[in-house]
């Protein structure tokens, strides 16, 4: 069952980690709204770390996390994946993650209008309240968009797309109370399929 930020944090202080963007974000979630927020623009094997330092949070005493999947920079979720199965074997705890693109729609940042972020190979991450998240092949996206700054694109924005803050101290009170985070026992970064590789059979020459 999906949970708002204000049950998980209610327990006792939550930490936030949102390696999505450009910009590293890690908050310590206060019951009482009353949030620590760090931010970092240093690539995230490094700015996530360093977040953690300047909030002075020691990883194998949080009992709840926060965890963005995605979608975003795959490094930056990735890395933030590989630390947090790293800390849970240092003390299990509860570890629930949130769409980046869900985020920014349930705050009011897009009233009905779809949420978009590069997926590469010429397609897009759409996200819509109603429909939730699926990718889209750039020929058929048309219509208004909104997509947050800080995120990468390879292919050129839609014509009619706003760019909108990626903020989450800004952000997180519009969705303090908003079930939008889920269970997530084994974090890892969101991936509409499962990656494929190419076999090949070794030659001595």
């Amino acid at each position: 069952m999906n949970r708002s930020p204000a049950e998980v944090a209610a327990a006792g202080p939550a930490v936030l980690i949102d390696c999505a963007s450009a910009v590293i974000q890690v908050g310590l979630l206060d019951p009482k709204g009353d949030h620590r927020w760090a931010r970092s623009e240093s690539e995230s094997g490094v700015g996530l770390f360093s977040c953690l330092e300047d909030l002075r949070i020691e990883p194998s005493a949080v009992p709840s996390w926060i965890f963005c999947a995605g979608p975003g920079s795959i490094l930056g979720v990735r890395t933030a994946a590989m630390a947090l199965r790293t800390w849970l074997v240092l003390r299990p705890s509860s570890v629930y993650s949130y769409f980046s693109l869900a985020l920014i729609a349930e705050s009011g940042a897009a009233p009905d209008v779809p949420v978009i972020a590069d997926a590469r190979r010429d397609s897009w991450h759409v996200f819509t309240r109603a429909g939730g998240l699926r990718r889209e092949p750039s020929p058929g996206l048309s219509g208004a968009f909104v997509t947050p700054a800080g995120f990468r694109h390879w292919s050129p924005l839609p014509a009619d797309t706003t760019v909108v803050p990626y903020d989450l101290p800004a952000l997180l009170p519009s969705v303090w109370k908003t079930p939008l985070l889920s269970p997530c026992p084994d974090p890892d970064a969101f991936l509409h399929e499962d990656p494929t590789y190419v076999t090949w059979t070794p030659r001595i020459h």
